[in-house]
């Protein structure tokens, strides 16, 4: 049993091809720069299939031509797709609204309702919505199945996802938390527990998944009581170009003085934003090493993340009550050993201890970074949102 797993983003699909119960990867690949113009000779497609590595050079003018381009890989590579025997199409599809909280079969109506959902979700439910669409065309007797980023989070407490705004205009506009990354909180609160060898339910777990994009969660028993993200992608922490939290009325500011209107202000945040905004750059890695040169704002652009990143640990802390494991995932909590040093610094009465050598250690695979008399275990976990989604939708399909 095969599922295909595409994510679909705004300028890039990533997509795998892999066995749901070993977790084996049978190929790989992403395609990037869609709808950008790019050197003839420009590498934009790398496909990796066992040993071969396969390249398609040119431009991607949209997230069809993506999918058929891939498609045309899988067959050069010896995997023609039409004759794989799939058991699903796996989707990540960012926002389910207050609609879609479980893996769901794609009909065309479901698929409208993701089309309508995209006012809540505008940089992503549209690119997600075209992969669906020309997978679909592309494999029409393979089941569709989509799995919501938003789904883990649905069952927040009503204090967690309530604004505190007249509740008509919130219900009218379907204005509530509805966080992001749940794929990835929920898989890899399940793995930590594993690692550790105890029930989800015995564990009060904070789960910290900082990439690009980065959010916390606060998980009581294996259900998720609070995150960072909000109604949008947007809120909560400092993020590689999203500026997280902030006062509103720095919108109404920016409008009416800087003569911004509402896109120039979207722009501003969602994408020259947070790290980005302050340093100029949004790798950590380019970043660190602007702060061993001196640079002026790099060392603000990380203390600002820290700052932001420590209070919502603080938050969690104390809204959990006691916390058993705290687990750093994904590109930059997994490989950056000075987010989580400093991250969690100083907190030792709360009954956190980091090893600094277990932390610094370089290994990809999950690990303790906490002392052995450490009360709250703290890990590293490697995400993996493909093997999660394709496993949803394997499950679905029977």
């Amino acid at each position: 049993m095969k599922v295909l797993v595409i994510n679909s983003g705004s300028s890039s699909i990533k997509y795998q091809l892999l066995d749901p119960e070993t977790a084996d990867v049978c190929a790989h690949g992403i395609v990037q720069r869609i709808g950008e113009a790019v050197e003839p000779d420009a590498v934009t497609v790398e496909h990796t299939a066992g040993e071969k590595t396969l390249e398609y050079q040119g431009s991607i003018v949209d997230h069809a031509q993506g999918l058929h381009v891939v498609f045309d890989l899988f067959i050069a590579s010896g995997q023609d797709l039409a004759h794989a025997d799939l058991a699903a199409v796996g989707h990540r599809v960012v926002h389910g609204g207050g609609v879609f909280y479980r893996p769901t079969l794609i009909t065309d109506e479901v698929l409208r309702a993701i089309v309508d959902l995209s006012s809540l979700a505008p940089l992503h439910n549209p690119p997600n919505v075209i992969g669906i669409e020309s997978a679909r065309a592309l494999l029409p007797d393979v089941p569709q199945v989509a799995v919501f980023d938003t789904a883990f989070f649905h069952n927040l407490p009503a204090a967690a996802k309530t604004y505190a705004i007249d509740p008509e205009i919130a219900a009218a506009h379907g204005v509530r938390k509805y966080g992001f990354h749940g794929t990835s909180h929920d898989y890899v609160s399940g793995q930590a527990a594993a690692f550790l060898g105890r029930d989800r339910a015995d564990l009060n777990q904070i789960v910290l998944h900082l990439g690009n994009g980065a959010s916390a969660s606060a998980i009581r028993a294996g259900q998720a009581v609070d995150t960072s993200m909000g109604l949008t992608p947007l809120e909560g922490l400092v993020m590689g170009t999203r500026s997280g939290d902030l006062d509103p009325g720095i919108i109404f500011h920016l409008i009416r003085t800087a003569g911004m209107d509402v896109d120039d202000v979207d722009v501003l945040l969602n994408r020259n934003s947070g790290i980005k905004g302050i340093s100029g750059v949004n790798d950590f890695r380019e970043l660190g090493r602007l702060i061993e040169t001196g640079h002026p704002t790099a060392k603000l652009a990380f203390d600002v993340y820290i700052h932001r990143l420590r209070r919502y640990v603080g938050a969690y802390m104390i809204e959990l009550g006691t916390v058993d494991v705290v687990t750093f995932t994904a590109g930059v909590g997994e490989n950056d050993a000075k987010v989580r040093a400093e991250a969690l610094a100083g907190l030792e009465r709360y009954g956190i201890r980091i090893d600094a050598d277990r932390n610094n250690a370089k290994d990809r695979t999950a690990r303790r970074i906490s002392t052995d008399d450490s009360e709250v275990s703290v890990l590293v976990v490697p995400t993996n949102e493909e093997l999660a989604i394709a496993r949803a939708a394997a499950d679905l399909v029977g």
